[in-house]
C-alpha cells in the first residue's frame, strides 16, 4: 500500500473559503495562516457559514503576513493590516474563551454587508492562548480558531465510498461531491476507504502526527461552497453507512507532535502509517 500526499488546504477566516497549497508548515495549531481569524457576533461569539452559508463565497487572500484581503461577490475588495495584539477583546468558539485582537471598523462593515447582521472580524495574534479539547490530546497542544484540532485529514477512497451512497440514494442528483465539502487540511490517497478511522500516528513528509479522534460531521458539509445553497447530502448518505453515537462521520482530527519553521508538507509527499 503507497500512499501519497495529495491535496493541501488552507482555510486564512474560519468559515470563509478555503485555498489549496502545494506546499505548507507545519505549526503547533495548525497550517501556517490557517485560520488565525473569525468572524464574531457583538457578545464575541463565533459566527460560522452553518447559520450564515454566504461566508463560504468569502474568499480571503493573505498578503506576506501584514495585511489580508477579503473578496465577495458584489462588494468592493477590502485589505486591512494584521493586528498587532495591542488591544484585545473576549471571543468565544465552541467550549473555548480566550482573547483576540480586532480587526478594523471597516472590516466589521464589509462582513455585515455579506451576511446581513452585526459582525466583526478578530485575530488570534497569540495561538498558544488556546487549548486544544483536553480529552483527546495531551497538555501542551494548542489549536488556532479551527473547531478542535490542529488539521484535518481525509482520503480520496472515502470521499468516493460517500459519493457511491449518495449515487445509490434518493439525492443522488445532489452527487458527486468535491472534497472542498469537508474542509479537510490534508489528503491522502491510496489506502482502503475508511482505513484512516484505525490510524494512530501518521508521518506526512517529515512532520509526525496523532490521530486524535474521529471528526463528527455537521450541516455545514451539505452546503455548495460555490454558490452557499444548501443540500441534503452528504449528511443524508453518511447517516445510513457512518452513524453512531448519534453522529455522522468523516475525517480524523491530527495533532503535530513535530511542528517547526523545517515542518513544510508538500504535494506529492509520502504518508507512512506508523501505527
Amino acid at each position: 500500500m503507497t500512499l501519497q500526499l495529495t491535496g493541501i488546504w488552507r482555510y486564512p477566516v474560519k468559515s470563509c473559503r478555503g485555498e489549496e497549497l502545494t506546499a505548507a508548515r507545519v505549526e503547533p495549531w495548525g497550517l501556517a495562516g490557517d485560520r488565525r481569524w473569525m468572524i464574531v457576533d457583538g457578545a464575541g461569539k463565533a459566527v460560522t457559514a452553518r447559520e450564515f452559508p454566504r461566508l463560504l463565497l468569502v474568499t480571503p487572500q493573505l498578503n506576506g503576513g501584514d495585511t489580508i484581503t477579503l473578496a465577495a461577490p458584489d462588494l468592493p475588495d477590502l485589505t486591512i493590516p494584521v493586528p498587532d495584539g495591542a488591544d484585545l477583546v473576549p471571543v468565544s468558539v465552541w467550549a473555548s474563551d480566550l482573547s483576540a485582537a480586532p480587526a478594523p471598523a471597516s472590516a466589521a462593515e464589509w462582513l455585515t454587508k455579506v451576511v446581513g447582521v452585526p459582525v466583526r472580524l478578530v485575530y488570534l495574534d497569540d495561538p498558544t492562548r488556546r487549548p486544544a479539547n483536553p480529552d483527546y490530546s495531551l497538555d501542551g497542544d494548542r489549536v488556532s480558531f479551527a473547531d478542535g484540532y490542529p488539521l484535518l485529514l481525509a482520503t480520496e477512497e472515502s470521499l468516493a465510498a460517500v459519493n457511491g451512497w449518495i449515487a445509490e440514494g434518493t439525492k443522488a442528483d445532489e452527487g458527486p461531491i468535491p472534497m472542498r465539502r469537508f474542509r479537510p487540511s490534508v489528503v491522502v490517497s491510496g489506502a482502503a476507504a475508511w482505513a484512516e478511522d484505525k490510524w494512530r500516528r501518521v508521518r506526512i513528509g517529515p512532520v509526525t502526527f496523532r490521530n486524535a479522534k474521529g471528526c463528527d460531521r455537521c450541516v455545514l458539509t451539505t452546503i455548495d461552497p460555490d454558490t452557499a445553497v444548501k443540500h441534503h447530502e452528504p449528511l443524508f448518505a453518511l447517516a445510513r453507512h457512518r452513524r453512531w453515537d448519534q453522529k455522522v462521520w468523516f475525517g480524523v482530527n491530527l495533532i503535530p507532535d513535530n511542528p517547526g519553521p523545517d515542518a513544510v508538507i508538500r504535494q506529492g509527499d509520502p504518508v507512512e502509517i506508523l501505527e
